[in-house]
């Protein structure tokens, strides 16, 4: 069609020139008739072109244009997240929680690097678990479990299966969390790897349980030593106690009833008491007691009291050379509501009826006075 309109358009300017006059005037006549055909099919065509092309589509078409323009030019205006300076994005990953920090660290690699760091979890371990994660005791029981995990994993990579564990995560994280097609690998001695640890419940911790089986009577404001784990599902932990013969084991203990061991020596030694000097009537204390030899102590709470002899009198009072340590919580009468010791020359004391007191910690901590009180039964023990 193309070169048929310049044909026909180089014709009409030939026409122009003086030897095309010598030519019969039907010839012209002829032409022009054509010419006239062939400018109506032409003009036919296009209307027939338009029709089938309706004025909405040429409208989108240009519409979409302008469109894949303005997202290219946005495109150019938007700044992703990795290229941030470091110290945004540091103050960025401090806000997160733990389940965000685990989630930003199968990004990318360099996102892995930066959420696994230990100053980033030190925070969030520290306000959780800081409470219940105080003293060596629980310490040397990390490190423990550190070179436990090391042997396994140094055994395992003899058996292919690589030189990391693979930490997998609680009910808030999934299972195998993958970063660019590899699982998540983290040294054991990582604080991330600490708290992953502790939220699933495979470390177990050091802790001491007050009112200790399910608020037994007999165990009713004492604290005992007991092997710690976490269960995230109910938010409670599942306590072991040492015992003699076969161990005891409780579930859903709340929060409130742990606490960190307040001494780092073992359950089955005598604490060595600082305080006996420095107790008078009023105060609050807490004593090592067991009910034979081969139990491990508890902790027992009390106040201390004035002797018989000074019957509360100043000018009277002998509480010098002895302690009356009075247990309130038993009734008057009871064998359990008093003991003497000596302030001077104090060790284990007791028999095999009454059980055995050992080391006295003298409580200075509101707050432990808070929670013994807290504890106090509905009414008076026999």
């Amino acid at each position: 069609m193309f070169f048929f309109l310049v044909s026909c358009f180089c014709l009409i300017i030939l026409s122009r020139f003086s030897f095309l006059k010598t030519f019969p005037s039907w010839n012209f006549e002829v032409g022009s008739y054509s010419f006239q055909c062939f400018f109506k099919h032409l003009l036919r065509t296009i209307m027939i072109s338009l029709s089938l092309c309706p004025l909405d589509r040429m409208k989108n078409s240009v519409i979409s244009s302008k469109t894949e323009t303005l997202e290219k030019n946005k495109k150019k205006d938007v700044v992703c997240l990795s290229d941030l300076p470091d110290l945004p994005l540091e103050c960025i990953l401090e806000k997160l929680s733990p389940a965000g920090l685990t989630s930003m660290s199968g990004v990318s690699r360099s996102f892995r690097a930066m959420c696994t760091q230990d100053h980033l979890w030190e925070r969030h371990l520290n306000q959780k678990w800081g409470k219940i994660l105080m003293g060596d005791s629980v310490y040397k029981e990390w490190q423990a479990y550190i070179d436990t995990k090391k042997k396994q994993t140094l055994l395992s990579s003899s058996k292919g299966k690589g030189y990391f564990r693979v930490f997998t995560t609680g009910f808030w994280w999934k299972k195998n969390v993958k970063l660019n097609n590899t699982r998540i690998c983290l040294p054991v001695d990582s604080i991330m790897a600490w708290y992953l640890s502790l939220e699933t419940g495979n470390f177990s911790f050091p802790a001491q349980v007050y009112n200790r089986e399910n608020g037994n009577v007999g165990f009713l404001l004492s604290c005992y030593d007991a092997k710690v784990s976490y269960d995230s599902n109910s938010d409670s932990f599942k306590a072991r106690y040492l015992a003699h013969g076969r161990p005891t084991t409780e579930e859903n203990i709340k929060w409130e009833r742990l606490r960190s061991p307040v001494v780092d020596s073992s359950p089955y030694d005598l604490h060595v008491s600082s305080c006996l000097t420095d107790l008078h009537p009023g105060d609050h204390f807490e004593i090592q007691w067991r009910k034979s030899k081969e139990f491990p102590y508890g902790w027992w709470y009390g106040v201390v009291g004035h002797l018989e002899s000074c019957d509360g009198n100043k000018l009277y009072c002998q509480c010098h050379r002895s302690v009356m340590l009075e247990f309130k919580q038993y009734g008057l009468g009871s064998r359990w509501r008093e003991v003497v010791i000596d302030r001077k020359d104090h060790r284990e004391v007791g028999n095999e009826e009454d059980g055995f007191y050992a080391g006295i910690r003298k409580l200075y901590n509101d707050h432990e006075i808070l929670v013994w009180k807290a504890l106090w039964p509905t009414k008076p023990l026999e």
